[in-house]
C-alpha cells in the first residue's frame, strides 16, 4: 500500500484557468461554455464536443494540441496521455509535482466536465454486443477518477447539476471551494462506480454468469425521502438502469411526496396487477394484497376487490392494469386512498382525483412484463442476497390432479387465479378466491393453519359486509404458496367453504393431505412450483 505523501494542505479556494469538456449529451453545453469563457477559463475539448463549442463562436483548444498526438483508433485513444492526466493529478503546491509539470510542459486542468459514453442507454435501447462494447467509455472514467482523486485542486462535474454548482461558485466568488470540490469528487466516484456496475452486470449476462465473483449495484438518486419505514429512519429512493414500467419511472401527477412505504406498496401492487389480462384491480396494505379482482371494466374490478377486505383497504394503495376513466376515479375516491398507480388516466379522471389533494396519482408508460427476467436484491448484515425475479406462471396443463374428484373448469380457473395472488402474498400465504375475486387472504403467519384461519375470518366478514349471510369463501378455491405440511391447514380451508385446493405438493405427508381431501370430497391439484415470498 503506497504511503501517504507529505503534501501541503489543499487550498480552500481555486480560481480555475482551464476546463476540459467531453460530452455525449451536449444539452446545456453552449450556455455553460459561454459562462466558463466569460469567467476567463480556457476551454479544452475533444471530437464532437470541440466542434460544437467552436460552432458557438467560442475559442476552444483540441486535446491533441496539448498532447501532440492526434485522436486515433476510432477515438479509443485521445485523452489517455501524461499531459492530460498530469494536468489533472498534479499537486500544484508540491515541489516535486510542480517541477515535473514544468519540465514536461504540463499545464493544470482545474475543471473537468465529462458525460460518459451512453453505455446504459445503448443496452436499454437493444443495441447489440459490439455496439455496447464500443459505448464502454475508457478515457472518461479515467479522467473523472484522476480529477476526483486530486479534488484538492480540481472540480469534477459528471452531470448538469454538478457543472451548475461549479458555475454558481464562479459567479459568486470567482473560485471553487474545497468543500464543493470534495462533494463533487464523492459524486464523481459514485458515477464511475455505477457505470462500472452497469458494464460488469451486462457483461456477466453476456457470458451467462448468474453468480459472478464480484457483484455491484448502481443507482441514481430519484428522491430523498422524509424518512424510511419509520420516522426515526432515514430513507432515499434510487433508480437503476432497468427500464421496467412501475413506480420508479412513473409520473406523479398530483399528491404529497411519496414515502418509503408508499413506494414499496405501489411496487407490490403494480407487479401483481400486471399478472392479469382482464381488467383488474389490486389493493395493497403494508406490502400485502388485501383485495384482488378482475371484472368487465375497472370500476367493476375495483368494487369486487374492495369487497374482500374494505377495512384494510382504507388508506391503501390501488393498482389497475387499464387507463382510468372518470367513473373509476369517482369510485376509488369514495374512501381514503394513499396512492393510485395506473398505465394512464384521462382528463376527466384526473379532474376527479385533483379534488383529493393528498392522494398520489402515479401514471406509468405501461405494465411490467411478469415473464421478463430480472434480479431482486435484499440486504443482510455484511452483504446482500441476489435472486432471479419470480416469473413462475402456472397453466392448466401444469396441474397434476391428485384427488379422486377432478376439479371443474370453473374451479381450475379459480385455483389459478388464487395461486397467482398467493405468489404476491407474504409467506405463509393462504388465498381463497372465486369467480375472479379474492374472498379471503391470510398473510405472513408462522404456520399455514393460522393463515388459513385468518383468510377464513376475512372471507366471513366480507360476506357479512356484503349482506350475503354467508362467507365469501363458500365454493371457493384455496391456494397455498407452499405445500401443506399437515392436513390441518387443508381442513381449515374446507371448513371455510373451499371446494378445491391448489398447492405445490412435495411434503412427506402428501398422501395424508390427499386422503383428507378425498374424505371431504375436495378436488386438489399440485403445481410442482413453490412461490414463497418473504
Amino acid at each position: 500500500m503506497p504511503a501517504a505523501p507529505d503534501f501541503p494542505p489543499a487550498p480552500d479556494r481555486v480560481t480555475p484557468r482551464r476546463a476540459l469538456i467531453s460530452l455525449s449529451d451536449k444539452t446545456g453545453l453552449e450556455a455553460t461554455a459561454r459562462a466558463l469563457h466569460g469567467a476567463g477559463v480556457e476551454l479544452v475539448s475533444t471530437g464532437g464536443t470541440r466542434a460544437a463549442i467552436a460552432a458557438f463562436g467560442l475559442p476552444v483548444k483540441d486535446v491533441a494540441d496539448l498532447t501532440g498526438f492526434p485522436e486515433m483508433m476510432d477515438g479509443r485513444v485521445k485523452t489517455l496521455h501524461p499531459v492530460v492526466h498530469g494536468g489533472l493529478l498534479g499537486v500544484r503546491d508540491a515541489a516535486e509535482h510542480k517541477a515535473a509539470m514544468d519540465a514536461h510542459g504540463i499545464g493544470p486542468i482545474d475543471i473537468v466536465w465529462i458525460d460518459l459514453y451512453p453505455f446504459e442507454k445503448t443496452v436499454e435501447s437493444g443495441g447489440g454486443f459490439e455496439a455496447a462494447i464500443e459505448n464502454i467509455d475508457i478515457g472518461g472514467p479515467a479522467m473523472i477518477r484522476s480529477g476526483a482523486k486530486n479534488h484538492g485542486y480540481v472540480a469534477v462535474a459528471v452531470d448538469a447539476d454538478a457543472i451548475g454548482l461549479v458555475l454558481e461558485a464562479l459567479q459568486a466568488d470567482g473560485a471553487t471551494s474545497l468543500e464543493l470540490r470534495k462533494r463533487l469528487a464523492a459524486r464523481a466516484f459514485a458515477r464511475t462506480a455505477a457505470y462500472d456496475a452497469a458494464v460488469s452486470g451486462w457483461f456477466a449476462g453476456q457470458v451467462d454468469d448468474a453468480a459472478p465473483v464480484r457483484k455491484s449495484i448502481g443507482g441514481t438518486l430519484a428522491q430523498t425521502l422524509r424518512y424510511g419505514e419509520n420516522p426515526h429512519q432515514t430513507g432515499a429512493f434510487y433508480r437503476t438502469g432497468e427500464r421496467r414500467p412501475g413506480v420508479a419511472h412513473a409520473e406523479q401527477v398530483q399528491g404529497k411526496e411519496l414515502g418509503y412505504n408508499n413506494i414499496a406498496d405501489a411496487d407490490a401492487a403494480y407487479e401483481l396487477v400486471a399478472e392479469f389480462e382482464r381488467p383488474a384491480c389490486v389493493i395493497v396494505k403494508h406490502a400485502n394484497p388485501c383485495g384482488v379482482a378482475v371484472g368487465g371494466d375497472l370500476s367493476e374490478a375495483y368494487a369486487r376487490a374492495l369487497e374482500c377486505d374494505p377495512v384494510s383497504a382504507f388508506g391503501g394503495v390501488i393498482a389497475v392494469n387499464r387507463p382510468l376513466g372518470e367513473a373509476d376515479a369517482r369510485a376509488i375516491t369514495e374512501i381514503f386512498t394513499e396512492v393510485v398507480i395506473a398505465p394512464g388516466a384521462d382528463e376527466a379522471a384526473r379532474a376527479v382525483f385533483a379534488a383529493k389533494k393528498n392522494l398520489r396519482l402515479l401514471i406509468t408508460d405501461g405494465l411490467p412484463d411478469p415473464h421478463a427476467p430480472g434480479e431482486v436484491f435484499r440486504s443482510v448484515a455484511g452483504g446482500f442476497l441476489v435472486q432471479s425475479r419470480d416469473v413462475a406462471r402456472i397453466t392448466p396443463a401444469d396441474l397434476k390432479i391428485v384427488t379422486k374428484r377432478r376439479p371443474t373448469p370453473a374451479e381450475i380457473e379459480d385455483m389459478l387465479f388464487a395461486f397467482t395472488v398467493a405468489k404476491h402474498v407474504k409467506s405463509n400465504a393462504i388465498v381463497y378466491a372465486r369467480d375472479g375475486q379474492t374472498a379471503g387472504i391470510g398473510a405472513g403467519q408462522m404456520n399455514r393453519r393460522d393463515s388459513a384461519r385468518i383468510a377464513a375470518i376475512r372471507a366471513r366478514e366480507a360476506g357479512e359486509a356484503k349482506g350475503l349471510g354467508r362467507s365469501l369463501a363458500e365454493g371457493s378455491a384455496c391456494a397455498s404458496e407452499a405445500f401443506f405440511p399437515f392436513a390441518d391447514g387443508l381442513l381449515e380451508a374446507v371448513a371455510a367453504g373451499a371446494t378445491s385446493v391448489i398447492q405445490p405438493g412435495g411434503s412427506i405427508r402428501d398422501e395424508e393431505v390427499i386422503a383428507a381431501a378425498d374424505e371431504k370430497g375436495v378436488a386438489m391439484a399440485f403445481t410442482g412450483v413453490r412461490v414463497f415470498r418473504h
